[in-house]
């Protein structure tokens, strides 16, 4: 084969430290754009972005040339430190450490993106903390009762 064909959509979830519900609606729209941005820069397609007052969902295309680690850490890295910056928040901003990474089938994809899209109501029903166990579970993932703040 010539030429390597590769598609893979990863669901991308991190939260702000503590939890803390800081990310007021003025602050989750300069972020949203600042996040699009950030993503050209980092050479990924982001496909579905959205963020709530504690945390941020992010649909990317993950390239075969890239680490998700590294994307995570590009993301969360650099809208923290411009946050802080521009001092679009009281005090030091700064992301919980860690994050979820959940692979997204092809014959998943919409679904997902109205599931991002979709948070703001999703929420009035069921509080993320809960929201994210279920996730886990879903993958098999074992809860080792840190909180990633430490």
């Amino acid at each position: 084969m010539l030429h390597s064909h590769v598609k893979i959509w990863v669901h991308i979830i991190w939260s702000t430290y503590n939890r803390e519900r800081i990310l007021h609606k003025d602050l989750r729209s300069k972020l949203f754009r600042h996040l699009l941005d950030s993503s050209k820069g980092l050479g990924i397609i982001t496909e579905q972005i959205n963020i709530q007052p504690e945390h941020v969902h992010c649909l990317i295309d993950l390239p075969s040339d890239k680490n998700l680690a590294d994307i995570v850490k590009g993301l969360k890295g650099e809208s923290s430190r411009w946050i802080n910056e521009e001092g679009l928040v009281e005090g030091r901003f700064k992301w919980q450490r860690g994050y979820g990474a959940f692979s997204v089938s092809a014959s998943q994809l919409e679904i997902v993106k109205r599931y991002i899209e979709n948070q703001d109501e999703h929420h009035q029903r069921k509080p993320f903390h809960e929201e994210y166990d279920e996730w886990k579970g879903k993958y098999g993932i074992q809860d080792d009762g840190n909180d990633g703040n430490r």
